[in-house]
């Protein structure tokens, strides 16, 4: 289990809890196995499913997704892949 800033993470064989907690707000994210999330590791499923699923809802464009992350202050942006250092 890894803690930081009330965010803490607790990975099981089947699925990672991320609890969220600050004295105004508690709340409790389940990240699984899914559909779009086989290829990676388990250990990985988590980044690539947050990473993914926060991609594609602001790919949306949709004006009330906007308002509401610029309401709590997210905001998401997609990073380059990383570059292959091998230069065979």
């Amino acid at each position: 289990m890894t803690t930081l800033a009330g965010l803490e993470v607790k990975p099981t064989d089947d699925m990672t809890r991320i609890r969220a907690v600050c004295e105004h707000q508690r709340g409790l994210l389940y990240v699984v196995p899914a559909e779009r999330s086989w290829v990676c590791s388990p250990e990985s499923m988590p980044a690539h499913a947050l990473a993914g699923f926060f991609r594609e809802l602001t790919a949306l464009k949709n004006p009330q997704v906007e308002t509401l992350m610029n309401q709590w202050g997210l905001y998401y942006r997609q990073l380059p892949p990383p570059q292959d250092t091998d230069p065979t």
